[in-house]
């Protein structure tokens, strides 16, 4: 008879309350080696402090955290580390004016007091690489690297040293379909090595094809636990949202007035590169135009040219007055994590009843900022709360409501539903299918071929910034 392994992390009965919101309520879970355990749930569901508390990041009001069988350095990040806990965050953790060396070198130290010798503190983490068949340069600059090598540089960051669970918080969020497959790959050479790999993740394609067990949270609560093969995407779906919302296939409903007339453009990156070529379309009003590829050949220098945040180097676009674009990055160009969520409302847009002359209405700002919430089912505390308070989700809620409730007749979204779970991104789609319908004209950059396939009304694909048809690889099970 086999003796099962028993796990290297455990929480139990943990709970954490943030103000009045409950993020966890009476958790409990078991992580073993040697395996891949995914966490899913909606946004908002508790995931996210679930893998603060275990990183050491979070300390929860109650219950207990173990490690191999004694108790977690909770609240000790760095303690946490160096016990073997990794963790891969969903925004990356690189400086992006520093070498790819420095970036790792940089995590390989433990105190100001060592000396900052960047070919010896990054020598484990680039002998990693090679271990695992990633072709790294060490001198190139991170900020110019495309996000699939930054996310590689992460887990190098993590596996470096002695790992004994490294926990991932939507690894394939910025990922194209051939660049998750090859995260696969090496997550289950990792496996094999007996790391317990804990991943946070919303795509149920996915979850089935890489996790050996699972474990669902909705509002905070633990829902259920299991092999995945005791499971399959459907109930998963149940467990996460309940009634399993109802997902409409894209029509046209293009009335052949053109409200996008791009007139082969050409668009600069930021380092003088040409980085969008000779791009020419057009998009009707209640058509939705989807744009797929590999993230880094110029879909955010289109999208930004498209709404009048980036200059064209050569071409012409003709474009309405009204325009709302939904940014890729929410941290850095969709929102001002210092303010609260109330005056994130008011970022691009100020609702006309609510001046005054040079005065805001306060009983107007909120009754806007309510509605946002509302309707857009944004899980917060209190809408004076810092929007740096939300979940991911919640944050990329905010920013899609904000935009979608002006009503522009041009809608650029730049993956809009990245870091959403089933109901959310849903919901989403509806909106954007709804501005369709009431006749505005939509561009949908996503690198999610299903989302591209359920919305999209024609589709173009680009690829080091040439637009054209072809497309990149789907996800693979594994044999």
């Amino acid at each position: 008879m086999t003796v099962p392994p028993e796990p290297i992390l455990s929480v139990k009965s943990v709970t954490k309350r943030y103000r009045s919101v409950a993020a966890l309520q009476d958790v409990s879970a078991d992580f073993y080696p040697g395996e891949v355990h995914a966490v899913l749930g909606e946004n908002g569901a508790g995931k996210s402090t679930l893998m603060g508390i275990l990183a050491g990041f979070v300390v929860p009001d109650s219950g207990t955290v173990t490690l191999n069988g004694g108790p977690a350095p909770i609240g000790r990040p760095f303690q946490a580390r160096d016990d073997g806990i990794q963790m891969v965050h969903q925004h990356f953790m690189l400086v992006p004016n520093f070498t790819v060396e420095e970036n790792l070198a940089l995590s390989g130290m433990r105190g100001l007091w060592q000396t900052l010798d960047t070919k010896a503190l990054s020598k484990n983490a680039l002998s990693r690489a090679i271990d695992l068949g990633w072709k790294v340069d060490a001198d190139e600059r991170t900020g110019s690297l495309p996000v699939g090598v930054q996310q590689r540089l992460e887990i190098l960051k993590g596996v470096a040293d002695r790992a004994l669970v490294l926990i991932l918080d939507e690894p394939t969020a910025v990922l194209s379909p051939s660049e998750v497959n090859d995260l696969f790959r090496v997550l289950r050479e990792l496996k094999e090595q007996n790391i317990a790999i804990i991943l946070i993740a919303h795509k149920l394609s996915e979850v089935m094809a890489i996790a050996d067990r699972v474990t669902v949270l909705r509002r905070g609560k633990w829902v259920a636990s299991c092999r995945i093969e005791e499971t399959n995407a459907e109930q998963l779906e149940h467990w996460m949202v309940g009634e399993v919302p109802h997902r409409e296939a894209a029509v046209s409903t293009s009335s052949g007035e053109t409200l996008l007339d791009v007139q082969s453009i050409d668009v600069l990156g930021d380092r003088g590169n040409l980085a969008v070529k000779q791009a020419q379309f057009q998009v009707a009003s209640g058509e939705i135009l989807g744009i797929g590829g590999v993230d880094g050949n110029g879909q955010i220098e289109l999208a930004e040219a498209l709404v009048g945040v980036r200059e064209v180097a050569q071409g012409d676009i003709q474009r309405p007055d009204a325009t709302g674009y939904i940014p890729q990055d929410r941290h850095q160009d969709g929102l001002a994590l210092g303010l609260s969520i109330e005056e994130n409302t008011l970022l691009s847009h100020v609702p006309q009843d609510a001046e005054n002359g040079p005065m805001l209405m306060r009983s107007k700002v909120r009754r806007w900022a309510s509605d946002i919430v509302d309707r857009f089912r944004v899980k917060i505390g209190e809408i004076t709360d810092p929007v740096a308070s939300l979940s991911g989700g919640n944050q990329q809620k905010v920013i899609v409501g904000r935009v979608l409730s002006q009503n522009p007749k041009l809608i650029v979204a730049v993956n809009p539903t990245r870091g959403l779970d089933i109901r959310a991104a849903n919901d989403v789609h509806e909106r954007l299918r709804d501005a369709a319908k009431a006749g505005a004209a939509v561009v949908l950059f996503s690198a999610d071929l299903d989302e591209l396939a359920l919305l999209s009304t024609r589709q173009l694909a680009i690829s080091r910034g040439e637009l054209g048809t072809d497309y990149f690889g789907s996800i693979e099970a594994p044999a």
